[in-house]
Parts: structure tokens; C-alpha cells; sequence
């Protein structure tokens, strides 16, 4: 397998170096055990993402025959359950909630609004009128 690593280093977390790595963030734990579960699913689904992505392009393309279609099929059940990324669940990364989560910056609306008040995030600020 010719893997480029490098162009993967943000999605695949290999060091024990890393933070997230052994379920305990920079500062304090995990908010609960739903949220080491996404962590775990998240590192899964990265570590077979190139594997996983040639699989399924072989399953999907309609040139090539039944045969090694069926092939695919099989070879893509033999993954775990958490290396699919639709298992990703988003959650708010301070307080875990599941709900109503910002995407860029993977926090919930409660605990985004509560720190943009207080001038914590960069780039935001409250709007003004007149």
C-alpha cells in the first residue's frame, strides 16, 4: 500500500503525543463516556478512510463485474461498525451535548454564545445596530 501520511496528519492521530490520545483532553476529562465513544469513532473512521474510500469506489462503479463487485461487498463488511463515518455523532467538544452544535467550532450554540460574549472566540462579534 502507497499511503501519503503527510496530506492525512490532520484526520489520523497516531502519537501518543497528541491531544485526545488516551480520552483526556488538554486540560480536563472527557465530559462523558458518549463523548469518548465519538472520540474513538472519529480515530477509527480516520485511520481506514483511504481503505474504506477505494472499497466503496470499487462497489459503486457499474463498468467493472458483478463478480468483483460482490468481492467489495464482502471486503467492506469485514470493517468494524465504527470505522463507518456516518456513526460519527456531532457533539459540543466542553460539554458534550448532541444538539444545536456550531460545525466550525464544534461547540454547541449555549456554550458558543456564552464564550462569544466574552470575547473568547476569534473572528466573532456582536452585532450592532444603529
Amino acid at each position: 500500500m502507497n499511503l501519503n501520511i503527510s496530506s492525512l496528519s490532520k484526520f489520523v492521530w497516531r502519537s501518543h503525543a497528541t491531544s485526545g490520545f488516551g480520552f483526556q483532553q488538554i486540560r480536563n476529562k472527557w465530559a462523558n463516556a458518549l463523548m469518548i465513544r465519538d472520540v474513538k469513532r472519529r480515530r477509527m473512521s480516520a485511520e481506514n478512510f483511504l481503505e474504506r474510500s477505494r472499497i466503496n469506489a470499487l462497489r459503486k462503479n457499474d463498468v467493472l463485474p458483478i463478480e468483483i463487485r460482490e468481492m467489495a461487498d464482502k471486503e467492506i463488511n469485514k470493517f468494524e461498525m465504527n470505522a463507518i463515518p456516518l456513526r460519527i455523532n456531532n457533539r459540543c467538544v466542553i460539554t458534550s451535548r448532541p444538539r444545536g452544535i456550531v460545525k466550525e467550532w464544534r461547540m454547541s450554540r449555549i456554550v458558543w454564545r456564552h464564550l462569544a460574549d466574552y470575547n473568547k472566540l476569534s473572528g466573532v462579534q456582536r452585532a450592532m445596530w444603529g
